[in-house]
């Protein structure tokens, strides 16, 4: 039983045993819901954000009765998330399509911001497609018949660098196509459209592409496009003026190349959603229009907005247009979509009891896994950590690949954990506990020295930069088991405390104000580091992890 175990860590950590995550799609009975945001009201109306948590980039698409939804993963692997949901308000992860990430040696280390930015999802030939750019590499393809897995090994569909936010189309001469746009940073242009003719099986670019529209005058940074067909008209659904401050831009034709009319079919208005942005069309089995977004919340991350849609004119109108004009403005409550069935209430995956073969789908690490980090340590209903040794050249722990970390999943939250640390008695510095990671990062931890155990309180500023950590000692612990808590209220503003029992927890003292990463919102994680190498580790024994509702 013990060498099984082991075998399946393995698997689980490079990236090769995705078909078993298959084991915690959520079924009826057992869907989880969230104790600090609910979309679903109960009375057949919703709140926006459907998803209060940071997965920015949304594409989205109906097969039959089911929604599948994925976003941005950036470094963070597993990547490529994807959610389900029967009704566009209750969503859960249901997987990721990208265990590991190409390059392997490039994204073995933090690349904070690099990797997977806006992927697109579509269902061609009895399969689910998933186009993801790379912004320094090209495009990528991966395909699977489940969208809970296995996914196939990335194929390199379109190398460049810059080339961002692909989305195929299928037209009905069975031709395909993929639209993108370019990352200023890295392709030295921004602002356009572009078209390319792709392969008929989709795997490869065969043209050098087309600017289908440039939008520097009137529609600067439009990004993100969608590609779609109707009624003889091609779409592109797109973006423009800026993440915080922007619009949701249509462009359509009658060809393929252009050229395009252009329509802003959505901003803020007078409502309290700022720059709408980068989205996915989809409809119902009734035949209801409906719009997923994202809205940027700074430290909070990309959160995800759902939107009535309609159309008119052969052109769409995106969220409630009360004037008439054929432009709409954000909703924040909204009739549910009429699907013509009603779901249990469900939300995506946040505590974990760590009482399975796999950790919960919604924690991710920093960098492409290595064996040695973890354990599920099924005997003991616990995620055991191993103490690894930071990075030679890592300043903090911006830089440490194995920080298990997920996303805020609210304005408001309280996260406990209960640990049980087994430092390696020939070591000095093993360190684990709770943290908050952003570019500035704080953690409260247990840290082993040569008269034994301590409890430390550690913040970084400006992290990113190489800035060195401050730490301080709260108390030195004759227990090896410890509660460690963070209490999230509003704007960031987070206090961290312990407890000895579970019961009574003491505070810091001092709060602490999360900050944002690159492109991404704050996480909270759990690491177990060391700062030197000898033949074994020491280890962290993580029994459970809740997210509650603040007292």
């Amino acid at each position: 039983m013990k060498n099984k175990l082991v075998f399946i860590t393995l698997l689980i950590t490079t990236g090769q045993i995705f078909a078993q995550q298959k084991k915690q799609i959520p079924t009826a009975g057992t869907n989880y819901i969230s104790k600090v945001w609910v979309s679903d009201r109960g009375n057949g109306t919703y709140k926006n954000p459907v998803i209060n948590a940071d997965y920015s980039d949304p594409d989205a698409i109906r097969v039959g009765d089911d929604f599948y939804l994925v976003s941005s993963s950036f470094e963070a692997i597993p990547g490529l998330p994807v959610l389900h949901s029967k009704d566009l308000v209750n969503w859960s992860i249901v997987g990721h399509a990208l265990l590991k990430q190409p390059p392997f040696d490039h994204f073995d280390v933090p690349r904070h911001g690099d990797g997977v930015w806006a992927p697109a999802i579509r269902y061609y030939h009895n399969e689910f497609y998933i186009y993801y750019p790379d912004p320094d590499f090209g495009i990528y393809l991966v395909k699977a018949q489940n969208p809970a897995g296995p996914w196939s090994k990335p194929v390199m569909v379109m190398e460049g660098k810059g080339i961002i936010d692909p989305c195929p189309l299928l037209d009905s001469d069975g031709s395909m196509y993929l639209v993108h746009g370019f990352a200023g940073s890295r392709a030295g242009i921004k602002s356009v459209i572009a078209v390319n003719k792709l392969s008929k099986d989709g795997t490869r670019v065969v043209d050098d592409g087309v600017i289908v529209y440039d939008g520097h005058e009137t529609d600067p940074t439009i990004e993100g496009p969608k590609f779609y067909k109707r009624n003889g008209y091609y779409y592109i659904f797109a973006p423009a003026g800026g993440v915080p401050t922007g619009w949701q831009l249509v462009l359509r034709s009658k060809n393929i190349y252009g050229p395009y009319e252009r329509r802003v079919v959505m901003d803020q208005g007078k409502s309290t959603t700022n720059g709408p942005h980068q989205g996915a069309w989809v409809n119902t089995p009734t035949g209801e229009d409906w719009f997923l977004h994202f809205q940027d919340k700074g430290v909070y991350g990309r959160v995800v907005h759902l939107q009535p849609m309609a159309w008119k004119d052969n052109w769409p109108v995106i969220g409630v247009d009360k004037d008439g004009d054929g432009k709409g403005e954000p909703v924040l409550t909204y009739k549910k979509p009429n699907v013509g069935k009603i779901y249990p209430v469900t939300t995506p995956q946040e505590s974990d009891e760590f009482n399975s073969a796999l950790p919960g789908l919604q924690w991710q690490w920093m960098a492409n896994a290595k064996p040695v980090w973890m354990f599920m340590n099924t005997a003991k209903g616990a995620l055991r950590l191993y103490s690894y040794q930071l990075p030679n050249d890592a300043a903090n722990l911006w830089f440490a690949p194995n920080v298990l970390s997920q996303k805020f999943p609210a304005d408001e939250f309280t996260a406990t954990t209960k640990i049980t640390f087994t430092p390696n008695l020939k070591l000095e510095g093993e360190k684990t506990g709770l943290t908050i990671m952003g570019f500035s990062y704080a953690n409260i931890a247990m840290k082993s020295k040569k008269d034994g155990v301590y409890l430390v309180f550690t913040t970084c500023v400006d992290a990113d930069k190489g800035k060195a950590e401050e730490e301080e000692l709260i108390t030195k612990l004759s227990s090896s088991t410890i509660y460690l808590r963070v209490k999230v209220t509003k704007n960031a503003v987070c206090n961290f405390s312990y407890s000895t029992d579970g019961v009574d927890f003491k505070d810091t003292g001092r709060p602490f104000t999360a900050e944002a990463g690159r492109w991404i919102g704050a996480k909270i994680g759990l690491f177990c580091t060391r700062t030197n190498q000898i033949n074994d580790s020491g280890y962290a024994d993580i029994d459970w992890f809740r997210i509650t509702a603040n007292n």
